[in-house]
């Protein structure tokens, strides 16, 4: 025990009295989020993007199908799940819902002479987004008229029937914080373990080690408990900045987070090893981590959601781990999701730790 402490504080020290390693660590992902926080937190961007549910599947309501999805100001994909989609649209995820109801095209055949609403397009909207839900319900209303207008031959008996919907009210702070938190977990503990260990192999520190009394499990658990304490501390300072200066949200549960961090830095820790293992000098474990951790931070939902990327690419980038770290983080502190709504991600999560734990068992070397 007395050996694991002091690892564990000489560990620390070591980090502490490193200037690159502060900066790289800590202070480079605090200059991303307040620069990027700043020019892009505010998300100006007029966005109309959302969901349209045919519920009549009539001539009359392909008709309307067709202007919606061919005006250019409107990106609504076309979907059969209504409580999918106002469920998106509360967590923000969408701004826009239209549903052309049942009976639409018996309503436009009737030329609106029943009054049974059937002949409204229902448009659901995010009323904590003023600019996009005002401009998209207009959007939504100009082409209604245009197509009741050409059916009645100028005498409009198509309407809309606004619908407001409570949101989460996020923007792209909110969206980014949690990123840059995953992203520096990846960075200290993917690059940061293989670099040392490589050079401290390089150096004999290892074998002068292995020489002595110590065990690989006291070592690796000191290397752990060192690097989940300034993971912890590191990811405090970066949610107080974005709390202080930004005001991002966190709506779910702190020990939530902790979890997640712990685990994000488990994973990423062994992915260390297994490079550190890999590599015969320090010079090469840098390229290889380096080759590994800048892609995945661009593909990995840090700064853009994976939704935004080729859908063809879509299924590879959810299946590595930054992206289920990034995803959870954001779930529990933009959603306020609960641990049983996380176990997609923390299940990717546990799978990679173990499978990556087990190769670096043997791809570590003292010498």
């Amino acid at each position: 025990m007395k050996a694991y402490l002091q690892l564990t504080l000489s560990q620390l020290r070591f980090f502490v009295r490193n200037r690159q390693v502060l900066f790289f660590t800590l202070f480079m992902p605090l200059f991303f989020m307040i620069m990027l926080g700043s020019f892009l937190g505010k998300g100006t961007d007029v966005d109309l993007s959302g969901s349209l549910i045919d519920q009549d599947n009539s001539s009359a309501s392909a008709v309307m199908v067709e202007a919606l999805q061919g005006n250019s100001a409107l990106k609504l994909k076309k979907t059969d799940d209504l409580d999918k989609s106002l469920e998106e649209l509360k967590h923000g995820d969408q701004k826009l819902v239209v549903v052309i109801p049942k009976n639409y095209g018996t309503a436009v055949e009737q030329k609106g002479a029943d009054n049974s609403k059937a002949h409204l397009l229902q448009v659901y909207f995010d009323q904590t987004n003023q600019m996009s839900s005002s401009i998209g319900v207009q959007v939504v209303g100009q082409v209604a008229d245009g197509v009741s207008k050409k059916l009645t031959n100028y005498v409009p008996i198509v309407g809309i029937e606004p619908v407001g919907v409570q949101s989460l009210d996020l923007r792209y702070i909110d969206f980014l914080v949690p990123g840059i938190l995953a992203m520096m977990i990846m960075s200290n503990n993917l690059n940061g373990v293989a670099g040392q260990i490589a050079s401290w192999r390089e150096r004999g520190v290892l074998r002068r080690m292995q020489s002595t009394p110590l065990t690989a499990s006291t070592f690796i658990a000191a290397q752990i408990t060192a690097r989940l304490i300034l993971s912890v501390i590191q990811s405090l300072i970066v949610l107080l900045v974005g709390a202080l200066i930004f005001g991002t949200q966190m709506n779910g549960a702190w020990w939530l987070i902790f979890l997640i961090i712990v685990m994000g830095t488990l994973t990423f820790m062994s992915l260390g090893f297994i490079i550190a293992g890999v590599a015969k000098t320090p010079e090469s474990a840098g390229p290889i981590a380096g080759i590994l951790s800048f892609p995945l931070m661009f593909l990995g939902g840090v700064f853009f959601p994976v939704s935004s990327m080729p859908e063809f690419l879509q299924p590879i980038v959810k299946s590595i781990p930054i992206t289920q770290l990034s995803t959870a983080l954001r779930q529990v502190m933009n959603v306020g999701a609960g641990i049983g709504e996380l176990w997609p991600q923390l299940g990717m999560l546990a799978i990679w730790l173990v499978v990556c734990f087990v190769i670096s068992t043997f791809t570590f070397k003292w010498e």
